[in-house]
């Protein structure tokens, strides 16, 4: 039976990981933050939780990081962890700098010399890409970040190909493009979105803010990109991969989408940042922009070419965004 140690087992791509894994075998362990009081939410969510066996794991420090390799001696080892939320980076980035890019680093150091036979997979992000240089991106894109947090992510990237070049490590990072689910953090704007606009249809809630609605991006599902994860460390050579649906859609896009979703008539007005949402039956703003939340540098589109895995690792994305889009807010109409 193969052994799998995923970091980040909480968050919304640990949880669908976990349960690929389980289906597929594996004996999964989680790897979780102590203060994080091991929020298991999202796992008995998807009816998991107690096929897992959960470790304290530290990306900032390297002592807890080794005892937990030595005692699991796992086969795969994947990275998810991490500060994870772009605004967040701006205002934390020396911590955010740490954890997310020399945490790798101490995985990757902790590794080479405790169980260098183990597959390792790092979860990069299409925000290193940040002010694209090319559209549509692909593994062979410069990476111009534009927070924090996708400079972090940049770093982790490049470290993981020198220790896999350097040490001859099977190391593989995903360059895996936004993809959502109902189990997506309340702090990410389909998130937002999805749950807003469930409670404006039961009336519990009155406006959703959100800031630049023309921001574009390539969504796919959660679900579908966690099998892309797996399939990297099946892999004959270890390589990096662009993993997205290759389809590119406006926060506007998502918002509408929900609103018809909810079946909430509806008529925009305005442009830019006065762009606004009008109920066609309260005649009220339901949907209104604020520069609160706008982004000291915005990435204004992402796009992916996902041409090369799905040729050599035979993926494909199966949740169009409509589909995605119908699953977050029906989910959050009838558990918010």
């Amino acid at each position: 039976m193969a052994i799998a140690l995923i970091t980040g087992i909480t968050g919304q791509d640990g949880a669908y990981l976990a349960k690929h894994l389980l289906g597929l075998g594996y004996k999964v362990y989680g790897a979780a933050r102590r203060n994080s009081n091991y929020n298991t939410e999202r796992l008995e969510i998807l009816g998991v939780e107690k096929d897992i066996k959960i470790r304290e794991f530290e990306l900032l420090e390297e002592s807890n990081i080794r005892n937990v390799l030595e005692e699991v001696k796992p086969d795969e080892i994947y990275n998810l962890g991490a500060q994870s939320f772009v605004a967040a980076s701006f205002k934390t980035p020396l911590y955010t700098s740490d954890v997310t890019g020399l945490g790798v680093l101490r995985i990757l150091e902790s590794l080479r010399s405790i169980c260098p036979e183990s597959k390792f997979y790092q979860a990069s992000s299409s925000e290193m890409f940040g002010k694209v240089l090319e559209t549509p991106q692909n593994e062979d894109t410069r990476f111009y970040p534009r927070s924090p947090y996708g400079v972090a992510k940049v770093y982790s990237h490049f470290i993981t190909q020198n220790y896999r070049e350097s040490y001859d490590i099977f190391a593989c990072s995903g360059i895996l493009f936004n993809h959502e689910s109902p189990l997506r953090g309340n702090e990410f704007v389909t998130k937002k979105i999805a749950k807003a606009v469930a409670r404006i249809k039961k009336g519990k809630q009155d406006q959703l803010k959100l800031g630049n609605l023309e921001a574009k991006r390539d969504w796919g599902f959660a679900g579908d990109y966690v099998e892309a994860m797996h399939l990297m460390l099946q892999a004959n050579i270890a390589d990096d991969y662009v993993i997205s649906t290759g389809e590119t859609h406006s926060v506007k896009e998502f918002i509408q989408a929900s609103l018809e979703v909810a079946d909430i008539p509806f008529e925009w007005e305005g442009e830019g940042i006065d762009t606004c949402a009008i109920s066609k039956k309260s005649g009220k703003k339901i949907v209104v922009c604020s520069e609160e939340f706008y982004r000291p540098a915005e990435v204004d589109s992402l796009l992916g070419d996902s041409s090369k895995a799905r040729k050599i690792l035979g993926w494909e994305p199966k949740t169009k965004f409509a589909s995605l889009v119908d699953l977050m807010v029906k989910y959050e109409l009838e558990n918010n």
